[in-house]
């Protein structure tokens, strides 16, 4: 385990790779973190086009060169042809994590009814988690807010580093036997 986490942000959009649109994704997500954590971090960003070949290398890269631990994806979610974000992470993860999916999308059918056409998803490369969210900077906070308080423990688990929140925001969740006293 490191003492700072490297976390990955990646939007997933071929207009804002060609700097043709403003990407919104990736900020708002750098700014969630920046509420929500306590611990240090640092961000590795990453704009990618809605194409397997280069969504799976900057996916490879996040977690095997650069040693992130967390790898947050914005885009490529819904039913598109061109969404393709589930199929990359389903490539190049070891294990799925489909109750990540499964809570954002509960969660976002509160919201809207379209909801139901998300295909988030979750899975584990190495010792890091990745996690796929919507476009959307406010789907984003939701659903970021929805299963945040699990990823801490499972980063954990996995060998990643040792995350922790501020839990006047948001109160992470690992059982009282993996809880570190405080230095």
């Amino acid at each position: 385990m490191t003492d700072i986490a490297r976390i990955g942000i990646v939007t997933v959009s071929d207009r804002a790779s060609r700097g043709e649109y403003e990407d919104r994704g990736g900020p708002a997500i750098r700014e969630y973190l920046s509420e929500v954590l306590s611990s240090p971090f640092e961000v590795v960003a990453r704009v990618v086009p809605d194409e397997r070949p280069g969504l799976d290398a900057a996916l490879t890269e996040l977690c095997d060169a650069e040693g992130c631990c967390l790898v947050i994806t914005t885009g490529g979610t819904g039913p598109a042809v061109r969404d393709v974000t589930p199929e990359a992470t389903e490539a190049v993860c070891a294990k799925m994590m489909p109750g990540f999916g499964e809570l954002m999308r509960k969660v976002s059918l509160e919201k809207v009814p379209t909801a139901i056409l998300s295909r988030q998803t979750a899975g584990i490369r190495g010792a890091a988690l990745i996690v796929n969210l919507p476009g959307q900077p406010k789907a984003i906070r939701e659903c970021l807010d929805a299963v945040f308080p699990a990823i801490p423990y499972c980063v954990e688990l996995i060998g990643g580093a040792y995350i922790t929140t501020d839990e006047e925001r948001l109160v992470a969740f690992r059982p009282k036997s993996a809880r570190r006293p405080p230095a």
